[in-house]
Parts: C-alpha cells; structure tokens; sequence
C-alpha cells in the first residue's frame, strides 16, 4: 500500500513539517526537487539524461533561471495568526489545490513507462493542471481520458488547413484550454545532446546499448515494456495525425516550419480556437502587449527552460514589467522553480501561478505516477510552509512589499507601509 506524505493539519504548529516513515521507503533519498536529478541521474542512461538535463550551448539561461530567485528575499512578519494557510488558487475561475502545475516536455515516455499518463494521473490526484505536450509521445485522447482538465500545448504548424485539423481533434479530444508555445521559431544548438550521445532522431548506438544494460531498470522497466506493449514510439501530438517514430529519420523535417510564426498567425489561431488560449514564451512586456490585443487570455512568461536562446533574460526577472503590460490578463512563470519559496517569490513578483518541468519529469522515470505524487507533495509542503512562516494563510495573501531584492533594504519604504497600516487600525477602531 502507497504511503503519501501528509502535511501536519493546519491547526498545529508543524505545518508543514513531515516524518520519515510517512516517506515511502523508495523515496527516503529524495527530500526535495534537487533530489530527484541524482536519482534520476542513476536510472536512465546518459544520453536520455542529458537530453532532460540540459539546456543550449552554454547553458547560461538554464542556469540564470534557477539563479535568478537568489536574487530577492523575503521579510516575513510574525504574531500573524497563520491557522488554516492554505496554498489553494483560483485560475481562470476554476479552483486548484496549489499555485503550480506540470510544464509540457516531449519525449518524456522515453524516460518512464508511459511517463505523460503518470503525470496525468499524479495532476488529476492531486488537483494541479498539466500542459500536455505537443511532442508527446502518448496520444493526447488518452491523456485526456486520465485526466480530463489537463491543457494542451500546440506548436502551430505552418497550414491553415493542418492547423484547423489539430484544433479539431484537440476540441473532439476534450481540451478546454490551449497553449501556443511561440519561443522556438528555429532549432537551437544543443551542444549538451552531441556530447551526451542523443540525437534525434534517436538513433540505435553501442553507447546507448552499453548505457542500458547497466541501467537494467530503466531497460526493463521503461523500454522493454514499452516496445512490448506499445511498439516503436512516434510523436503523437505534432499534427492531427500520429506522426514519425522517433528513430525516423525524418523527425528534424517534422518539427520544422516554425520560423513563419507571427502575430497573425496567433491572431488565427485565435479565430478557430472557441476555447481558452494561453500564449507561451513571452520574454518582452511588448510581445505582452501584442498578445494581449491578439486575443490570449493568459500569458506564461518562459525562456524554453534555458533549452532555445542561451543568453535569454530570466522570466523571473523580466515578470513584474510584463504583469503590467498584461493588465488584467493572468501572467504566469515557468522556468527554474525547485522550491517553494521559488513559488512564493513569482507570485509575490505578480504571476498567478506558476510551472515546473524537469522535476517531474525525473519523477516519473523513477516513480511513475507515485513518483510524481511524491513531488507534487514535497513542493507543496514547502509552499504551505513559506506561507506560514511568511505570515500569511493564502496566496492571495502575500504581500509583495515582503518580496524584496536582496541588498541593503528601504527601511523607509516598509516604515511608512508600518504607519499607514497603524493608522488603517487607529480609524478602524
């Protein structure tokens, strides 16, 4: 029988807080999102790990991302009464049990046994939204089945007439909510890949034999059952119809045209889409502006993961400008987030939620869907207890004068907010 780990009611002074044998005893080394690289690190072979683990060239994105939340800390207040804090949100009407969810990755079966159906099913448990993949390799009808409120990213292919049929079988599938991932107009250098021994297509080698012979669970466990049970893998999601294997070597010819993409053919989309659209990959408070006039009716600020351009301004830090130019369309983070307080800092900075990727992504290939679940509880204890120690008992409750940048602080600013707030109370009484 499956162990969750339980956070402590929140009545008690242990929010938050967990035991070691409410761990299941598989995840005893894995305290926290970092945790799972490592473990992650020792069940696939390199290639796929590194395929998962990078980003482009230098990797200066990828690394900015995670960096770019030391930036700023926080200045908590006390005696504050915190009973019964919360991390549930309310996004685009509909209610969530904690501000984050599952970022689209592709080829995530190939690290775990159906990987995106475990995700699905971890997200729907738990009651967080997951972003299915445009270049999943599992249909996403049946992601859908497993889980019913998961969205759907799109890479808008370079036809009317293959656009409007990948639409409709979103619609027929039952996606209320698209997400057109706009960031990647051409292929990035991943040097990381050719170093690490993956190509796409993937392509049979002695390395990646040898890697897999002395990784038996990953070749039992995740290829041996998949090729058994499933046949060759293909992309699944790129078009209306189930498109190559992904040792076909035309996968590059597949994933190409991308580069026509502009604000008309987002504002198309926007045409043939009757449901929720929500543009992915805005870096720029303008492109905010434009997607906003467009018709999107919300934004993820990301850079790819780090996995496109790789001087490319953190999202985190380039949030609170396009929160503004959005106005009162929700804004939301993806890139970098390994903490709770990560989660705390985007939404104290203006997003309204926020996602993860890599994490659960390695989750799954270690766990399936109790390895998620696993991480979902382990973020969201964390989130639950920033919170709390924050002094404040919902999300909606964060102050962002308590979000500050690090360095000397403006004492002056918080004293006068210390007054006004003294005064408020003077006249309240």
């Amino acid at each position: 029988m499956n162990q969750k780990p339980e956070l402590v009611p929140a009545s008690n002074d242990r929010i938050g807080r967990r035991s070691m044998t409410s761990i299941p005893r598989k995840f005893r080394s894995i305290l926290s999102l970092n945790d799972l690289e490592d473990a992650a690190r020792r069940r696939l072979p390199r290639p796929l790990f590194g395929y998962v683990r990078g980003g482009v060239e230098d990797e200066r994105a990828m690394r900015g991302n995670i960096a770019s939340f030391e930036n700023y800390v926080f200045v908590p207040r006390f005696c504050a009464g915190v009973n019964g804090v919360s991390a549930a949100v309310t996004l685009f009407g509909e209610s969530w049990a904690a501000p984050f969810g599952i970022a689209p990755m592709g080829l995530c079966a190939m690290n775990g046994y159906r990987a995106d159906l475990a995700m699905a099913k971890a997200a729907r448990d738990n009651d967080i939204p997951m972003i299915i993949s445009g270049s999943s390799l599992i249909p996403l009808e049946e992601i859908v089945k497993e889980n019913p409120r998961a969205w759907f990213q799109a890479y808008v292919p370079p036809t009317a007439d293959k656009l409007q049929a990948l639409l409709d079988r979103a619609k027929a599938a039952g996606v209320e909510t698209l997400v057109v991932t706009v960031d990647s107009p051409v292929g990035s250098n991943r040097e990381n890949n050719l170093r690490a021994g993956f190509s796409s297509p993937l392509k049979p080698s002695l390395r990646l034999a040898l890697d897999g012979l002395v990784r038996p669970r990953w070749l039992v466990g995740t290829f041996a059952r998949t090729i058994l049970n499933h046949g060759i893998p293909h992309f699944e999601n790129l078009y209306a119809y189930r498109s190559v294997p992904i040792i076909s070597g035309t996968v590059q010819r597949e994933f190409g045209g991308r580069a026509h993409f502009n604000w008309d053919s987002f504002r198309n989309t926007r045409q043939l889409w009757a449901g929720r659209l929500i543009i992915k990959g805005i870096l720029h408070p303008a492109d905010a502006v434009e997607a906003v006039k467009a018709g999107a009716e919300g934004i993820i600020v990301s850079n790819h993961g780090g996995r496109q351009l790789n001087a490319a301004i953190a999202p985190l830090h380039v949030l609170p400008a396009i929160c503004e130019a959005a106005g009162d369309v929700p804004v939301m983070l993806d890139g970098g987030i390994r903490r709770g307080t990560d989660v705390v800092t985007a939404l104290g900075l203006g997003a309204k939620f926020v996602f993860v990727g890599r994490p659960f992504n390695y989750a799954a290939a270690i766990g399936e869907a109790e390895g998620v679940d696993y991480a979902i509880s382990i973020l969201k204890g964390e989130v639950v207890r920033s919170l709390a120690q924050l002094g404040v008992r919902s999300v909606d409750a964060i102050d962002p004068a308590q979000i500050v940048a690090r360095g000397t602080l403006n004492t002056s600013v918080l004293a006068k907010d210390a007054k006004r707030e003294y005064r408020g109370q003077q006249v309240g009484q």
